[in-house]
């Protein structure tokens, strides 16, 4: 049986009359195939019935018949060109959701069936009666995620409220006191905040890149200064190294030296008994030669001739005598001592201008002082006045403690200030967390959130749980702070003994630190009248 022919043309399949692929397509009697809408519209215009192509009339109007096999090859046909007139779905279009192989591209989505279709998909909900009732929309992605899951309708409008895209359903229930407005007007707010953002966040880069580039260039500082302190660490190490090895030597050469001289004089002393002992042997032997003798004459001749003794020590007397240590060891340790204490001086010179560096300029807050206090005009002087003044209640005013904050606070990296205590017998100063509360009692301890160096009659303290007693330091002046946020490290100085006082170790720092003063109580005969005095650093060379 012959195959049918697969290769015949658009031209095979078209109405005459609209020139189209066939709709619904019907035969006249004389075998002409039309489109079932075309030749209807045709006769409804004509006075008689006649055939479009061949002309043949009829005297009544013609029954039209389908020709079952033509119709379904025209269906085949059809649906062959329109798909291959429909173009395949890009990655941004939306794909039909019924297409199977090469998916087309969505020309309308139906919010009823939640389906995409392509143009040939879409033919039934144009010409089926239910269908048509559904509503289409423009082709839209994940329609699914477009509705409502509680009302089945879509999502238009956007809650300014909740945040959230609602249904017109959900502005009557849920959402009924919310302020809506349409989607496409929060889109429009949001793309302007979205600009915003796109011009922000290059420039957040570039900060964030610039950031980079700042700790790149402090850890290569952080190197170079670690290799620095590592060489002239060694230089300083090695030299000391170097002075207890030569104390070392000269203690061993000191000893060693004193052993042999009492060595000498051992071997001396042996030398002279060993030629006594010979001298005295020899003359034993005379006696005992000449005892044996029976001859008077001989024995009194030989006698006469017997030589006198060898002259002998008293030994009873003599004696080594053992070398003394006594102070050896400790004048190698003395001169060590003194090595020692000048490397300690320069340690101590450069340790001080190392923190002096780190100055900050600050002056006393008015607002947080004692009300017996009195402050100089530039803020940088304090004292205590003996009367009590009338004074603002500002929440961070001391009111128990005779103290004073200064203005400016610290929550990162390093800071040093030097304050005058010439002349007092009584003071405190330190730092202090921003938290503590000035109107109560406050027990100056790092546990409370103060770090204090305390001094008075007493003595010097550090406070804390307990208290640390420090060496009372002559003619004190001058009191060097540092701080150190981020190593929670807080130091103190005699500035002009440039000797370091006392230093708390392991602070946990999380908050704005004060410096503070405590110019001590008031004294009616003047003894503690002087003020504490912040100064600018004088590093000495």
């Amino acid at each position: 049986m012959a195959r049918a022919n697969a290769s015949w043309s658009e031209e095979n399949f078209s109405c005459s009359i609209c020139l189209d692929v066939f709709n619904s397509p019907v035969s006249t009697p004389c075998g002409h195939n039309f489109c079932r809408t075309c030749i209807t519209k045709f006769w409804d215009e004509q006075v008689k019935f006649k055939c479009p192509v061949c002309n043949k009339l009829y005297d009544t109007r013609p029954d039209l018949q389908v020709n079952t096999l033509f119709s379904e090859m025209v269906d085949r046909f059809g649906t062959s060109v329109r798909v291959k007139e429909q173009p395949s779905v890009e990655p941004a279009e939306v794909p039909c959701d019924v297409c199977t192989g090469t998916q087309l591209k969505a020309v309308k989505s139906c919010l009823v069936c939640l389906i995409s279709y392509c143009q040939t998909h879409l033919e039934p909900h144009q010409r089926v009666a239910g269908l048509k009732k559904h509503r289409l929309v423009e082709p839209m992605d994940r329609l699914e995620d477009r509705m409502c899951k509680v009302h089945t309708r879509l999502l238009e409008l956007f809650c300014q409220t909740e945040q959230v895209c609602v249904c017109q359903f959900c502005t009557e229930t849920d959402h009924k006191s919310h302020p809506v407005v349409p989607q496409k007007e929060e889109y429009e707010v949001k793309m302007a905040q979205l600009g915003k953002i796109e011009i922000e966040v290059p420039q957040m880069i570039q900060e964030r890149k610039f950031k980079i580039k700042e700790i790149k260039d402090t850890l290569e500082i952080n190197k170079k200064d670690a290799d620095r302190e590592i060489a002239d660490g060694g230089k300083v190490l090695t030299g000391l190294i170097c002075c207890v090895e030569k104390c070392h030597d000269d203690f061993n050469q000191t000893v060693k030296e004193k052993l042999k001289s009492a060595e000498k004089q051992a071997e001396d002393l042996i030398k002279e008994l060993e030629q006594e002992i010979e001298d005295l042997t020899n003359r034993s032997s005379e006696v005992k030669q000449l005892s044996h003798t029976e001859d008077h004459l001989h024995f009194l001749q030989a006698f006469r001739s017997l030589k006198d003794p060898p002259p002998t020590r008293d030994w009873t007397t003599v004696e080594v005598r053992p070398p003394s240590y006594v102070g050896t060891l400790r004048r190698s340790l003395d001169q060590l001592e003194e090595t020692l204490n000048m490397e300690m001086k320069k340690l101590r010179d450069a340790e001080l201008k190392w923190v002096q560096q780190y100055e900050v300029d600050v002056t006393l807050d008015p607002d947080t002082a004692y009300p017996s206090l009195v402050l100089s005009e530039d803020g940088k002087q304090v004292h205590h006045g003996g009367v009590a003044k009338e004074l603002p209640d500002n929440p961070k005013r001391f009111t128990l403690h005779v103290s004073v904050f200064t203005r400016q606070s610290f929550s990162s990296g390093r800071f040093y200030l030097e304050v005058q205590v010439k002349g007092k017998t009584g003071w405190y100063v330190g730092v202090a967390r921003e938290s503590i509360n000035g109107k109560g009692q406050i027990i100056l301890t790092p546990e409370n959130g103060l770090w204090t160096l305390y001094y008075n009659k007493d003595g010097m303290v550090f406070r804390d749980n307990p208290d640390v007693r420090l060496p009372l330091r002559a003619d004190l002046q001058k009191v060097g702070v540092f701080v150190d946020y981020y190593e929670g490290l807080v130091s103190f100085y005699d500035v002009e003994a440039r000797v370091h006082i006392y230093s708390a170790t392991g602070c946990s720092f999380t908050e704005l630190l004060y410096p503070f003063l405590g110019p001590g109580k008031y004294n009616y005969e003047g003894i503690n009248s002087a003020p504490l005095i912040i100064s600018p650093v004088n590093q000495t060379e």
